[in-house]
């Protein structure tokens, strides 16, 4: 086979793509979407879904196609319609009101997010005020907090939070943690805590999930050896978010993120001995492929993946999909 590049190819400057490994859909993303895809299988559309899936929107479009209607709220959900609830959690108000409505609803929340849910359940048992680190508005947290009563849990975002924020004086203080945070950033709010009240409960194993570590240790492996960093993710998924940060702590002069491979300008590229590329749990592999496809349309791209972790965890769909 004639291996002589064409004169196009040969026109192209050449551009060295590192790869991360892994990258894109985690464990937790992958289920929920596939419960919502067999619930459109099994009932009919429309199958409502309360909130986005996941943060995407490829994904979330890919599904309207396919017959999921997404809405924020349960009083947008007809009587007799199914309804599934996305993988970063709810508060319990949420199921109560379907059970109240007697709707048919399916829990796509990661199972990961799920044992958040039972350790902040665990410490209100044991009479504990609960901090809760993460980022406010996001709809694990949200979720998260809507554990328990109102008032059982402190949500604390960063260092100087941690340095002053008002816990009661009559408990005992446990923490939790948002999964898709910064660990960097984490285990500084950790210590600042823990410098603080020495006693405070700890988490029996790490919040932050193994994917969203995983990509972060990825991220950290690359960023010293590139110029730019391309992460392929959207501006709410705190996930996608943190790979950015991550990328330019790291040592990386730059850090880019962009939802589709339409989105991004190869120029930037211009000029460049080496990229990294990677994508937030929550986007899908071909959106990747994408982003390569673009930058190839400048570039000759020798592309090498640099692998940190092999992630072979895989999680069941619910019962009332397995029958």
């Amino acid at each position: 086979m004639d291996q002589t590049p064409s004169p196009a190819a040969a026109a192209r400057p050449r551009l060295n793509v590192l790869l991360a490994g892994p990258r894109g859909f985690c464990a937790g993303v992958d289920r929920a979407i596939k419960i919502v895809e067999e619930a459109i299988r099994r009932y009919g559309a429309p199958v409502y879904v309360r909130h986005e899936i996941v943060h995407n929107r490829f994904v979330v479009e890919r599904l309207e196609r396919q017959g999921a209607v997404f809405v924020e709220e349960l009083d947008e959900v007809p009587d007799d319609a199914p309804v599934v609830f996305s993988a970063h959690g709810v508060p319990k108000s949420v199921p109560r009101e379907a059970e109240r409505r007697k709707l048919f609803y399916l829990d796509a929340t990661c199972p990961l997010v799920s044992k958040v849910h039972r350790e902040a359940e665990h410490h209100f048992a044991r009479g504990r005020h609960i901090l809760l680190i993460g980022h406010a508005g996001h709809p694990e947290v949200i979720g998260t907090m809507g554990q328990l009563p109102e008032g059982a849990v402190t949500l604390v975002e960063d260092e100087a939070q941690a340095r002053d924020v008002a816990v009661p004086e009559d408990r005992p203080l446990a923490f939790i943690t948002q999964t898709t945070l910064s660990v960097d950033d984490t285990a500084g709010i950790v210590a600042a805590l823990r410098a603080r009240f020495p006693g405070i409960h700890a988490p029996a194993k790490e919040d932050i999930c193994y994917a969203t570590t995983n990509r972060q240790a990825a991220v950290k492996a690359i960023a010293p050896r590139v110029a730019l960093m391309v992460v392929v993710g959207a501006p709410n998924s705190s996930n996608s978010l943190r790979l950015v940060e991550v990328a330019e702590r790291a040592g990386c002069p730059r850090a880019v993120m962009v939802q589709r491979g339409r989105d991004l300008d190869p120029g930037i590229a211009e000029g460049l001995g080496a990229i990294g590329v990677t994508a937030g749990a929550s986007a899908p592999e071909v959106l990747v492929e994408e982003v390569l496809a673009r930058l190839a349309e400048r570039f000759e791209l020798a592309i090498e993946e640099v692998v940190v972790a092999e992630e072979r965890i895989t999680f069941k769909l619910p019962a009332a999909l397995q029958a």
